[in-house]
């Protein structure tokens, strides 16, 4: 008899003492679970350890990277990335058992259904937004991105039917945390890239990025809440570019 194939989940955090208790009971029927947590001082670790004793603590040096570090100690013959604020449903566990299956492909994305301040967003361009989580460990790989990394998988890549549920932003004040967080990070990456900004052209991208993702992308449909999710991506947009041009005048003497 063909042996049963294994599943096992990996998990980053840093502070997640918020989400990380339904995200682990959530995948507690997988195989293995691992937790490469960075510095968390909250309880994060000591809840992960209720669940899993492969919980690892790490420097560090993005998402691509942190990802990749957790991959490399998986063991199961599939792979399913989860961030912890995700968690899977019991419909979206079966679909991904009989993915494990399939003969034919090695990868599959899963559309989430995202939580913003209490709604859920079916419109603004936050559903299904697809992305790939679910592949064959050794088909499977990182890119070393700082921010919005990558899977890079080998092979037939298909898509799940059933929706990650995502608590993207419990509240406004992590609205901001993220806003600000995400920002720096993605204007870091683009200076890297050689890629120049200035004033108007921030305040460009701002004005347009709420364009796009109130009229554009419908968040309107979606009440009070498509209104922010709106002004918050434009915020995201807007200062992104900004702190790229302050960056660019902080290493460029003046004359």
């Amino acid at each position: 008899m063909k042996p049963a194939l294994t599943l096992s989940v990996i998990i980053i955090t840093k502070n997640e003492q918020t989400h990380i208790g339904g995200c682990l009971q959530s995948v507690a029927w997988a195989d293995e679970i691992i937790v490469l947590d960075s510095g968390s001082n909250d309880d994060t670790v000591k809840l992960c350890l209720t669940v899993t004793d492969k919980v690892y603590q790490t420097d560090w040096q993005g998402f691509g990277i942190q990802k990749q570090r957790a991959l490399d100690k998986a063991t199961g013959d599939w792979v399913l990335s989860i961030d912890a604020d995700e968690c899977v449903t019991p419909e979206l566990k079966a679909e991904i058992i009989q993915a494990m299956q399939s003969t034919e492909v090695n990868g599959f994305e899963i559309p989430r259904l995202s939580n913003y301040c209490g709604r859920a967003m079916r419109h603004g361009g936050w559903f299904p937004d697809y992305v790939l989580r679910l592949f064959r460990r050794e088909c499977g790989q990182f890119t070393d991105a700082v921010v919005h990394e990558r899977i890079i998988v080998e092979g037939k890549v298909d898509r799940l039917n059933t929706h990650f549920l995502h608590d993207a932003f419990v509240d406004f004040e992590e609205v901001l945390h993220k806003v600000n967080n995400y920002s720096s990070l993605g204007a870091t990456l683009l200076y890297e890239k050689g890629v120049r900004s200035s004033l108007p052209k921030a305040i460009g991208k701002g004005c347009w990025t709420f364009i796009r993702t109130y009229f554009l992308k419908a968040a309107f449909l979606d009440g009070q809440q498509g209104l922010m999710l709106a002004i918050s991506n434009a915020e995201g947009a807007y200062y992104k570019y900004v702190k790229l041009w302050a960056l660019e005048n902080l290493k460029t003497p003046q004359k």
